[in-house]
């Protein structure tokens, strides 16, 4: 066994895997440029963008359901996971995971990149619009649009297959943004719609490409260890340091991925 490799791939799944809990995202907004750049630059491996995308799809499978079961004893009405949007937008996501992950094995690495550089900035605009969405303290039930529901959430698993991100940093803001739902409600449920996402993004690059099974064990690995850890401390904080943080995190890896395309 690589020791090297291991450690850099264990500690890459932890933080991805740990702002996976804390935000309520897969960790592939944040783990893509980890992985595309910090391996390279420590001699531990040098992925392409195909490979990247395989191993971040892998990892925020094992994240996503690690986060869901730290999340999965909270109700709707005080933040936690909401049925409804799971199963309306999970199964859109699904479905449009499926179809980027199976096209992404006939991208170019420079292609999957550029992919996620636009996600990314269009992630943060979305994230810097001013919040609608009912208030946190609200006890009355959420309501949503389905259809608007359904559609976006096929379009972000579409575009995120293709990059191997479960699309929570894009369901976020327009769940926040458009569907009007509580930033909690929102970052809980994201999880679980994730999951789904991320099933599809699976079967879709197993099939259309070779998947560098090694890196993803470890990088796996280092997932099941952070995401509860991440969602307790998210349980603790503001939702504003929440929302800013998560703005914050967009933002940087936007701008490096862009960095490294020009």
């Amino acid at each position: 066994m690589d020791i090297l490799l291991f450690a850099v791939m264990f500690v890459l799944g932890l933080v991805g895997s740990f702002f996976s809990g804390l935000f309520g995202i897969g960790g592939a907004i944040i783990n893509y440029p980890l992985l595309l750049f910090v391996p390279a630059a420590l001699g531990a491996a040098h992925f392409s963008g195909q490979e990247v995308s395989s191993i971040s799809m892998f990892q925020v499978l094992f994240a996503s359901l690690s986060g869901v079961l730290a999340f999965r004893r909270r109700t709707s009405q005080n933040g936690g996971i909401h049925q409804g949007l799971v199963w309306y937008m999970g199964g859109s996501t699904l479905v449009g995971s499926l179809l980027g992950g199976l096209v992404s094995g006939y991208l170019a690495g420079e292609v999957i990149n550029l992919v996620y550089g636009i996600l990314a900035t269009v992630a943060v605009v979305l994230m810097l619009i001013p919040n609608r969405a009912a208030p946190e303290t609200g006890g009355e039930a959420i309501s949503f649009n389905r259809m608007v529901a359904m559609a976006a959430a096929f379009v972000i698993g579409l575009v995120s297959g293709v990059v191997g991100a479960g699309g929570a940093f894009m369901l976020i803001p327009v769940m926040l943004t458009i569907l009007k739902i509580r930033p909690r409600t929102a970052i809980a449920s994201s999880l679980a719609i994730v999951l789904f996402s991320a099933i599809g993004g699976v079967v879709g690059k197993v099939a259309t490409m070779p998947i560098p099974l090694e890196p993803v064990l470890y990088t796996v690995l280092g997932s099941l260890a952070g995401a509860p850890l991440g969602a307790r401390i998210g349980a603790r904080i503001s939702v504003k340091y929440l929302r800013y943080g998560l703005v914050a995190i967009i933002a940087f890896t936007a701008v490096k991925i862009w960095w490294s395309l020009l």
